[in-house]
């Protein structure tokens, strides 16, 4: 299965690319999987994996198609690159943090790293309004608010930005 749209993220994973593709549609409504293509012979002999296993998972989230690759220990993810994810509401950011922290490592700022070694930023749909603001003070606020959360928290950054 070919994925259609011109740019598509790609995800390496070791071996757990069918199982994280179950992982992340479990959690974002409008998603599914796609398809999975299982190594036959002549990949599980070049690839080192065994026959049958999953190859490539093709998989949606939110209308977002992502292909992600069984491709071994080679490479390994990084911060470098994230997936940024805007929410309406504190349930809504409460609701994704908490699943994609489960097993994972949390950060600051709204950034996380999920069990699988991806990197998210769980960004309430607000903060993006806000620092369009050209008021540099009400930025700062909101910035040192930031900067003191890990998970952000919605109305904390409001009342920075009110100050």
């Amino acid at each position: 299965m070919t994925i259609t749209q011109k740019i598509a993220p790609h995800l390496w994973f070791d071996n757990s690319a069918e199982e994280a593709a179950k992982f992340y549609t479990s959690i974002f409504k409008n998603s599914r999987i796609i398809h999975v293509a299982r190594y036959g012979d002549a990949g599980a002999e070049a690839s080192g994996r065994p026959k049958g296993s999953a190859m490539t998972v093709v998989f949606e989230l939110e209308g977002q198609r992502f292909m992600a690759l069984n491709g071994g220990p080679i490479f390994k993810f990084s911060p470098a690159i994230s997936f940024m994810v805007n929410c309406d509401t504190q349930q809504e950011l409460d609701g994704i943090w908490n699943k994609l922290t489960d097993g994972g490592e949390i950060e600051q700022c709204g950034w996380l790293r999920d069990k699988y070694g991806v990197s998210w930023q769980i960004v309430p749909t607000v903060l993006g309004e806000i620092m369009q603001d050209k008021d540099p003070a009400k930025l700062e606020n909101v910035m040192k608010a930031v900067l003191q959360m890990k998970k952000l928290d919605i109305e904390g950054l409001k009342r920075a930005y009110a100050e």
